[in-house]
């Protein structure tokens, strides 16, 4: 691998789109620690240490959130975004006409993409800013001055203004990374945040308790492993092409396979969930004060079931996953129509008729391999309250939703690298 990667460098286009990429993340890791004006950063630190909702929105913004920087929402309103428009595909025809259009299609998706960023950020700047405007527990608010009265509304929207702006740069560095750069550059400034938390999670669980950290990388190893080979697990259907004769040439006939992942949905089912279930604790928060008895006593129980420390969270945070990897599997395996395109390229299933036939098996397989990915990622969500369980301590060397993006963006840009070395007859990364 060292070697693969000092071939790498020693290609002159190759070593640039290295550099550059490492260059944006720099510059996105500089933005990180550029706060806005008047945020209390150890009141922060205190609320992001009970808050599961904030440790995630702060993973997303690659590390940005922990200190409110100007990029304190990351790419996390574009990601939104993205999964909106996908859903919204197989519900709007005109979408799903476009999404089949090629490159023009694909870039009227991305300026569709780009509209509904812009309001998803304003949206989530202002709830996440008055969610730390409330004062906590014998605690002054983090942010001060916060609201649309007279004499505050001016900084309320400065801060809604340049938490937006800050969204559009993340994104914009992500696509320069993309066009200039080496792997996903939306993923990269995300992995970014996440490695660069890393040291300052080493050094608290080594000064809590250094078997805590032997433990942690112990188990961080394996869950590598683990999600290495749900990863790249696959099954491979065969699929043979008819032969066709045009003029004195014939064409086909030749055995291909289609490589059905394990794991289709990627971390989505996670994004949801999590959304999801803190959702009702979060406005449950709001009415544990209320002069009416029920609506008092109702969010207490509301509160104390949804809580991020409580069995029944995170048993429901396990079913949902589950549930909506088969879900987002199901919805994508829709929209690719890979029996309707094998049928519109002259291929065919042995012993499976084309059409209807053909996608109830193909299907099945996806459903059933599904179960593994699905309970992988179930596991993979549940982790960190099994640890905190043995070790008795809330910092993670990395959370396991982070270890999964990590190593999807690492094997994503080794894959690239790869096919990168390959053209230029370089033995890359992965041998067979």
């Amino acid at each position: 691998m060292l070697q693969a990667l000092a071939n790498a460098f020693k290609l002159r286009d190759l070593r640039g789109r290295i550099l550059f990429t490492l260059g944006m993340l720099v510059v996105f890791r500089f933005a990180a620690h550029v706060p806005l004006p008047g945020v209390d950063l150890e009141g922060l630190r205190r609320i992001f240490e009970t808050n599961q909702l904030l440790g995630m929105l702060n993973m997303f913004s690659g590390g940005a959130m922990m200190t409110f920087s100007i990029v304190a929402l990351g790419t996390y309103p574009y990601i939104t975004a993205q999964i909106i428009i996908q859903l919204l595909q197989p519900i709007i025809p005109g979408l799903s006409e476009l999404a089949q259009e090629g490159e023009a299609g694909r870039q009227r998706l991305s300026l569709y993409t780009y509209l509904v960023t812009i309001p998803l950020a304003m949206l989530q700047a202002y709830t996440q800013a008055s969610l730390l405007a409330r004062p906590q527990a014998g605690q002054t608010p983090v942010i001060a001055n916060w609201g649309l009265g007279p004499g505050t509304w001016l900084p309320t929207v400065s801060v809604i203004l340049t938490l937006t702006a800050g969204t559009l740069f993340a994104v914009w560095l992500g696509q320069l990374i993309d066009e200039r750069g080496i792997g996903n550059g939306i993923s990269i400034i995300i992995f970014g945040g996440i490695v660069a938390q890393m040291p300052q999670n080493m050094v608290s669980l080594w000064v809590t308790n250094p078997w805590s950290l032997v433990l942690f990388a112990a188990i961080t190893v394996v869950t590598v492993v683990g999600i290495v080979y749900v990863q790249e697990g696959q099954r491979r259907i065969p699929v043979q092409y008819a032969k066709r004769v045009r003029g004195t040439k014939m064409y086909g006939g030749q055995r291909v396979e289609i490589p059905l992942p394990v794991n289709s949905a990627g971390m989505i089912p996670l994004i949801f969930a999590v959304s999801i279930l803190l959702l009702p604790g979060m406005v449950a928060s709001y009415f544990v004060q209320s002069d009416v008895a029920w609506v008092a006593s109702l969010s207490n129980v509301v509160a104390r079931v949804f809580d991020s420390g409580s069995w029944s969270y995170w048993l429901m945070y396990f079913l949902m996953v589950v549930g909506l990897t088969y879900f987002y599997t199901d919805m994508v395996f829709e929209q690719q129509d890979l029996a309707g395109n094998l049928r519109k390229q002259g291929g065919a299933i042995v012993g499976y008729r084309p059409g209807k036939p053909t996608s109830s098996y193909l299907r099945g397989v996806l459903r059933r391999i599904t179960l593994v990915g699905a309970l992988f990622l179930g596991v993979i969500a549940v982790l960190p309250f099994f640890m905190r369980l043995i070790t008795d301590t809330n910092v993670m060397l990395i959370s396991s939703t982070g270890l999964l993006i990590v190593v999807g963006v690492v094997l994503d840009t080794m894959k690239q690298l790869e096919a990168q070395l390959r053209m230029r007859h370089y033995e890359g990364f992965l041998k067979k």
